[in-house]
Formats: structure tokens, sequence, C-alpha cells
């Protein structure tokens, strides 16, 4: 959705045919989680394809011409017939997008989950580190008021892979983490773009400890910025101590997602209220509306598109 704050309206982005299924062809947007922007005045938009069962693909929209950039296709066996790509970063130094692929769709348990490797020069797709500690969720449930997250139906614990995703300012190190789990992880891009899949899993260090968290950023300093899902709250890692803490709280921040810099100097995260949809409340409707997004001063400034 494209919010206009002189009118206070809401449009579908980047059009209403853009936002239209259709069964002729696949060039809509299905099932959009993931979206970044980059420093050509593209914003690139991550489709799951999950709703249609389309394959999934990276579209990126040309703001300053109002056009269509290009799309990308994330095919398998990059993607799995279980992939949920939720988030991703640009590189664009190196012309390459790294994606999380949470791997919970249609029955997936998240114990497949990888990041995809997506060269923006070729349109080669790589997936890596699939089902490896640093991806795959660790048997840590989700609460939130009190209220286990379980697979609808189920007594089963939601655990989520690979979902926060973020890229230091000097395109040097990559962080990433599954969404239930104790620990961020990173590798340095070099590595991860050069080193054989079967090697990889030894250049993955283990950064830092954490809660279950969804969305992840990152600030000049090095300094992480963590949506703790199920906490109402934006939790932070100092790049010099490296120890996690709450950084920003609020009751109405039910859980928090994604959370991106923007030029006026604060992040913004949203508040997606997952635990009060009616899929985990007998099929009846909790969430508040409208829906809210929150904003916060980071420790230091932010990056561009992170």
């Amino acid at each position: 959705m494209h919010y206009d704050p002189r009118t206070k309206k809401s449009t579908p982005y980047p059009n209403a045919e853009w936002n239209t299924r259709r069964t002729t062809d696949d060039r809509y947007l299905d099932d959009v989680l993931g979206l970044r922007n980059d420093s050509q005045g593209v914003v690139w938009m991550l489709d799951m394809g999950t709703k249609s069962g389309v394959t999934p693909k990276l579209v990126g929209w040309n703001t300053r011409a109002n056009k269509l950039e290009r799309i990308y296709y994330i095919p398998a066996p990059a993607s799995l017939r279980t992939s949920q790509l939720n988030d991703f970063v640009l590189d664009e130094t190196r012309g390459v997008a790294v994606i999380a692929d949470e791997e919970i769709a249609n029955g997936g348990d998240g114990t497949k989950a990888a990041l995809v490797i997506l060269d923006m020069k070729t349109g080669a797709t790589r997936r890596v580190l699939a089902g490896d500690k640093s991806t795959r969720p660790e048997n840590m449930p989700i609460v939130s008021d009190g209220k286990q997250l379980n697979i609808p139906g189920t007594q089963k614990p939601i655990l989520v892979g690979a979902d926060g995703i973020t890229l230091d300012r000097s395109n040097t190190w990559l962080y990433f983490a599954p969404l239930n789990g104790s620990a961020v992880y990173r590798i340095r891009m070099d590595d991860l773009l050069r080193t054989p899949d079967n090697a990889l899993p030894g250049k993955v260090e283990t950064y830092a400890k954490k809660k279950n968290n969804g969305g992840l950023s990152i600030d000049v300093e090095g300094n992480l910025y963590l949506t703790y899902v199920g906490d109402k709250a934006v939790g932070v890692i100092p790049a010099d101590t490296r120890t996690a803490r709450t950084y920003a709280a609020d009751a109405q921040l039910i859980w928090p997602d994604g959370v991106s810099y923007n030029k006026d100097g604060y992040m913004y995260v949203s508040a997606a209220q997952l635990p009060l949809a009616g899929v985990f409340n007998n099929g009846k409707d909790m969430t508040r509306k409208p829906f809210a997004i929150f904003r916060f001063k980071p420790l230091a400034p932010g990056i561009w598109g992170r």
C-alpha cells in the first residue's frame, strides 16, 4: 500500500493491476512480505507466491520512472514447495540479494530453512546453509501475553527458521537468525559468495545471544536492532558489548516485525498483531484496526535500505 500523508488515503502499490491476482500470468503481487529500497530509487518487493502457488519472485519498481524495473524469479531448487521467503538484503556493491527462507509454508517445519543468494546481474540463484544450525529453528516456543503460539489445530509450537537478516555499513558482514532461536549469526559476504557449499557452515560465526525475534536492522556503528515478537518490544545488541537488551517497548507493539531506517533519523517498526489473528483464536479476528507503525531513535544513525 502507498499512504499519502497529505490526503491520508491509502492506495495499492504500485497500482491496482499489480495487486490483482489472475490465472493468465504471474505478473502480479501474490503474497509480499519483504520490502527494501535501493540507492537508485527502486523499491524491491519479495513475493513469496504462497497464496496462489506461483513461483516466488523479487519485483523491482522504479519509483523515478513509475514503471517495472525487473522481475527475478526464484525457482527450484533455490526455493522449495515449503519455502516462505521472508526478508532480504541488497548488496549493491556486489550486485546480489540475500534472502532468508523460513521454510514454514505448506507444512514446512523450518528444518530445511536456508539462505538464498540471488545474482542480480545474471538472475542465477543458489540455496545455501539449508538446515544448518544458523538457519533452522530451536525448540524455543513463542509466548505472547502468556499464550504459546501453536500451529493451528495442534498443540505443537510454531517454529520458524531463518527470518531476520541485515548487512553492515561496509557490506562486509551479513547478520541473520532464525526467529525461534537463541543466537544471531554472521558470515562475511566474501565467504558467503566464494566458499563451496559444503564448507560454508565453517565460515559462520555465532555473534551474540538473543530472544525470539523477527526483524533485524543495523546502524552505522554496527549496533543491531531486533524485534522481540513475543515481548512487544525492540531489542538492541550494542556492537561494543554484544549483549542484548530491551531498547524500546509499547503495550500496543503487538508482534513487532519488520524494522527499517528512514532518512528522518528514525527506525520504523510494524506491529503485525499476529497472535490476534483469527487462525490463532478459533476463527475470531481479534486484531485492532487500524494497524500501527511505530518509530524510535536508534543509538546511532541507521543505514538507508536496511
